[in-house]
């Protein structure tokens, strides 16, 4: 049985907004993003791309080689330089393509651990860096399995976090786009008919998400209840007991002893990031 949260509306947008210059530094240097536009102006979160550019590099790849991969070597198939330079531009958006920027490093080492978990891990990322992408979440993230998606309630969220900064063409799109993306992350079904359906909870993408709740500014328990837990689909219990096979997999530390919960990220993030 799937347990959903009652997630409030705002909670996509402030759930990383930073508070003073010193905490906004911290989060745009870590890797999220915010504002008031996005990438989903134009395009979904592009998972069949992000896949070919690193199935076409090493793991331990630098920014570089990934603009070689796309521009020269041309793993994405475009016909122009110019698609392609686009094409980098958009991904590098979504997901930085850099592993200096610690939320692709680490979603990189988690996405060569867990291939099953991949489209979940480009969700997570996407959603840190991409705020309308974040403004569409709650509306399919409140789904039951089966429910069919309101567009409206989707456009509803959307004009709650932009206002009237995007003009209704360019909202449509930006709705089409995002009911996309989350067809590709497996969260709907559907062409046309976009219907809910639950993922599956991974060790990797578990610290993953677990991890963007913790930079986030979430601590003990309430990093199993932030955005990205919730994007698994899975109870609080189920996450815990997932959590602890992450732990065994050397993703993260985690103890819990009389109610209070500690997850710690030393084998995830350097020590110039945990301080």
């Amino acid at each position: 049985m799937i347990y959903y949260f009652n997630m409030d509306a705002r909670l996509t947008t402030d759930e990383i907004r930073p508070h003073g210059k010193a905490d906004e530094a911290r989060l745009r240097d870590v890797g999220f993003r915010w504002g008031d536009r996005g990438t989903h102006t134009s395009r979904t979160i592009m998972f069949d791309e992000l896949r070919a550019v690193l199935d076409n590099c090493r793991p331990n790849a630098v920014r570089d080689d990934y603009l070689v991969a796309i521009h020269e070597d041309n793993c994405l198939g475009k016909r122009t330089v110019a698609t392609r330079r686009l094409s980098s531009q958009r991904l590098s958006e979504l997901y930085a393509l850099d592993p200096e920027v610690p939320l692709f490093r680490i979603m990189r080492r988690c996405w060569y651990a867990d291939r099953e978990g991949q489209a979940i891990l480009a969700m997570l990322l996407a959603l840190a860096r991409d705020p309308l992408l974040r403004a569409s979440a709650p509306p399919v993230l409140r789904m039951r399995p089966g429910e069919e998606l309101v567009r409206q309630q989707m456009t509803n969220a959307l004009n709650r976090e932009v206002g009237s900064r995007l003009s209704d063409s360019t909202l449509d799109k930006v709705v089409r786009n995002a009911a996309s993306s989350w067809t590709q992350s497996g969260h709907l079904k559907g062409h046309c008919r976009k219907v809910r359906q639950t993922v599956t909870a991974t060790p990797a993408t578990t610290a993953f998400a677990l991890l963007l709740g913790y930079l986030a500014g979430k601590r003990g328990a309430a990093i199993f209840e932030s955005l990205w837990a919730q994007v698994l689909d899975a109870p609080v219990g189920e996450l815990m007991r997932v959590a602890m096979d992450a732990r065994r997999l050397g993703f993260i530390d985690m103890s819990q002893s009389g109610g209070v919960i500690e997850v710690a990220f030393s084998r995830l993030l350097t020590p110039d990031e945990r301080r």
